[in-house]
């Protein structure tokens, strides 16, 4: 089956979407999660989410090998949630600040390598596979040239993974617009 991507901003609803989507599959559900408890607000906010799902759910932690990770989870008869690609992608960019400006995804070789990974394994995935992504284009122009860079590269991994899905939503208000498909 082929993947679909879910697009929102913060608390859009689209992580509740996915798991709606994932739920009415009947099949086996995996929730791959990308999010790393760096603070005590984050792991409060991961626990909430983890006790939120069905238990008879299955996560799987990837904050960096994801394209591995579904490889590895990807089956058929069986339902994967990847929740979310945008801390994914903060995950890969960690340390950029360190780096001498100006600042280009060039120099963020773990970024390219995994990227290029993830778009690679997209087309040939088994079963129902679920990417969530924030769109973090629609606001104001981050202050900081590495919020720009970031801004930039989830764009720019967005409509990657756009290109290889055959469906693509939009959630706003809880309200799901198909894109794509």
């Amino acid at each position: 089956m082929p993947a679909h991507l879910i697009l929102g901003g913060a608390r859009s609803g689209k992580s509740r979407h996915a798991e709606a989507l994932a739920a009415a599959s009947g099949l086996p559900v995996t929730v791959i999660v990308t999010a790393e408890a760096l603070d005590d607000e984050m792991a409060a906010r991961i626990r909430r989410h983890r006790e939120d799902r069905p238990a008879a759910w299955t996560t799987v932690e990837a904050p960096r090998a994801l394209a591995a990770t579904l490889v590895r989870e990807a089956a058929p008869g069986r339902c994967v949630i990847v929740d979310c690609l945008t801390l994914w992608l903060a995950n890969l960019m960690a340390g950029a600040e360190a780096l001498p400006e100006p600042l280009d995804a060039d120099r963020l070789a773990p970024l390219q390598a995994e990227r290029a990974a993830l778009l690679a394994a997209l087309p040939d995935l088994p079963g129902t596979v679920l990417l969530v992504a924030n769109e973090v284009g629609l606001g104001l122009v981050p202050e900081t040239p590495l919020g720009r860079l970031f801004r930039d590269e989830a764009g720019r991994l967005n409509q990657a993974v756009a290109g290889r899905c055959e469906k693509v939503s939009f959630v706003a208000a809880g309200l799901p617009l198909v894109l794509k498909g």
